[in-house]
Order: structure tokens, then C-alpha cells, then sequence
């Protein structure tokens, strides 16, 4: 879609929409980079204030992915006036807001358009310094991999929105980790050892993390050692896959290396779960990895794991039960 349009490069922008980065990065000084992302979404949850919540975090997330902090953010709203009350828009930026806030950043104005379907995000500007900025590629032979939220938004989603949620502790822990920001707030030490990053959200796992490989790069991920929202593996047995699920395993198993024979068909889904404001993806040199871990769980990250190494290859995932 966008192979005509001329891309402007010089020694000021690292990254446009080609490759793979999280947001926009351009030079500022000599010192600091800076980093636009926007992003937006359609109701995920039936509570307005909490859809915003969660929208504004997803949002977000880019800037945490690339070691910045965010500074500036403007509202993208759609709504559809003539349906809904504007008691239930003023909820949804109030969530916003509350998020923004929350990450340190100011909410400073935004746009609004009228469409039939409510979406909602932000356009976020943030900063980072040019020791600190992480990219998505980057990791190196013998780094571990951690995640920092549990998998399973998109089933969770789904079911939700079917009515097939048996358990509330399904809904309650899908939206806490939506709306958790993904700010882990690292020391200069582990913040060094931190050699690439993204966040997981609409690729699903396997999208994401195949972004972070090269062709002489490796992923070898421990398939049981991904942490799950609770019951969305019996959500994914029932069938309740979201359509993004699928469109994520057509596009991303061509580069997964597992024996379909050693696992159950809802362990492999959750390679391809489309996230709502899923969690970072981490690679860390492996002398850190446990004490940058127990840093992220102590920030109230509890889900967090080791899920997989970096070793010499050809840019393949390869799914086993052991690191």
C-alpha cells in the first residue's frame, strides 16, 4: 500500500514505517531522540472509562518499547453522535486521561471525527536518550527473552464479547493487564543490558518476537513457559479464537520450527493471539536476565517470565518445552 510513497531519510530520522520499529524516531541534539507513534482501537470492554484506559496504555506502549518516556499526547476519537450519549464519550477521554497522566505525560488537545463505530487512542510524542533507545532489532547470541504480561487478551476479548465468560477472573485479569503501562523503569546498568525491545500487540507473539530475529538470529522459545491469562487456554479448546488469531498464523508459522505432535493445538494458538496492550518483549544478556527480571516483578509485573533465548540460526522460531 504504501511501496509508492516516498520515504524521506537522512542523517535526522532513523526509522519511517518500513522495518519494523514501534513508532518514529528522529534525531533532536546530540543527545536525544525523538519518538511519534499514534494508535487507536474499537471497544474492547463494555465500561467506557476502562476502554479508555485501555486504549490510552495500548497507545502508549510504543514509547515505553523504545526505553523512552512519553511527554505529549493527543486524543483520536470517533464517535457516533447520533447513537450513543456523549455522557459515555466524556467516560471513555476521562480514562484516557487518567492513563496519560499516570505515565508521567500531559494530554494537551486532540481531534474527533463522527463515524458509526466508536474508536479511540492517542497520538503520543515522547523522548529518549540516545544511550537509552532501544530498537526492535538488536539482540544477540545467548541474550533471554522475557515477557513481561501474560497472553491471552484476544480469546479473552472474544469470549467477553460472546457472552462466554464463566469465570470473572478471566475479564478481571485481561482488563488489569490492558490497562497496565508498561513502564518498568530501569536503572542505567539494566537498562544497558536490555539489547533489543518491542510490545506485543496486534502480530500476537510469534509476529512480534519474529521481528526482533535476523537471518543469522534464532529464537528458541519455551512454548510452557508462556505466561497465560487465566482459562484462556480452555476459552481457545471451546474454539474461541479471534479472526486477527488466524490471519497472525497464515501470515507468521511459515517461520515456526515445532513438532505439532508434542503440543496441544491451544498451546500453539497462543503464538498467534492478536494482544490488546500486551506486554514488552525483552532480550537481555543472560548475566542479567534474573535480576532485571525480579526488577519487573517488583514493579507489580507478576506475570513476568523467561520465555525463550537468542542462539546462532537463520531467523526461526523454535518451539520446545525447555530453554
Amino acid at each position: 500500500m504504501l511501496s509508492g510513497i516516498p520515504q524521506i531519510y537522512g542523517e535526522r530520522v532513523l526509522a519511517s514505517w518500513n522495518g519494523n520499529e514501534d513508532a518514529a524516531i528522529f534525531e533532536l541534539d546530540d543527545k536525544r531522540y525523538g519518538i511519534l507513534t499514534i494508535d487507536f482501537i474499537t471497544p474492547v470492554v463494555d465500561d467506557a472509562f476502562t476502554w479508555g484506559q485501555i486504549a490510552a496504555t495500548n497507545s502508549i506502549s510504543d514509547v515505553f518499547a523504545m526505553g523512552g518516556r512519553p511527554l505529549v499526547a493527543l486524543n483520536v476519537v470517533c464517535f457516533p453522535t447520533k447513537y450513543l450519549e456523549l455522557d459515555v464519550l466524556k467516560r471513555i477521554l476521562e480514562g484516557g486521561f487518567e492513563r496519560v497522566r499516570s505515565s508521567g505525560a500531559f494530554l494537551v488537545g486532540g481531534h474527533s471525527v463522527q463515524d458509526d463505530e466508536p474508536k479511540y487512542g492517542l497520538v503520543v510524542y515522547g523522548e529518549a536518550e540516545k544511550s537509552k533507545l532501544w530498537r526492535t532489532s538488536g539482540a544477540l547470541e545467548g541474550d533471554k527473552l522475557i515477557l513481561t504480561k501474560p497472553i491471552g487478551t484476544g480469546i479473552a476479548i472474544t469470549a467477553i464479547k460472546a457472552g462466554m465468560i464463566e469465570d470473572d477472573r478471566t475479564r478481571i485479569q485481561a482488563e488489569e493487564s490492558m490497562k497496565k503501562l508498561n513502564m518498568i523503569e530501569l536503572n542505567d546498568e539494566l537498562h544497558a543490558h536490555v539489547h533489543a525491545a518491542t510490545d506485543v500487540t496486534g502480530f500476537g507473539l510469534a509476529g512480534h518476537l519474529r521481528d526482533m530475529l535476523n537471518e543469522s538470529l534464532d529464537c528458541h522459545l519455551n512454548i510452557k513457559s508462556i505466561p497465560l491469562i487465566d482459562g484462556v487456554k480452555e476459552l481457545a479448546d471451546m474454539g474461541l479464537i479471534p479472526e486477527g488469531a488466524y490471519r497472525n498464523q497464515s501470515a507468521y508459522e511459515k517461520y515456526v520450527d515445532v513438532n505439532q505432535n508434542e503440543f496441544e493445538q491451544s498451546d500453539l494458538d497462543m503464538l498467534y493471539d492478536a494482544q490488546t496492550s500486551g506486554g514488552l518483549l525483552l532480550a537481555v544478556s543472560s548475566e542479567k536476565a534474573d535480576e532485571l527480571l525480579n526488577h519487573i516483578r517488583k514493579k507489580n509485573f507478576e506475570f513476568a517470565c523467561i520465555i525463550g533465548k537468542f542462539l546462532n540460526g537463520t531467523g526461526r522460531i523454535k518451539i520446545s518445552e525447555v530453554i
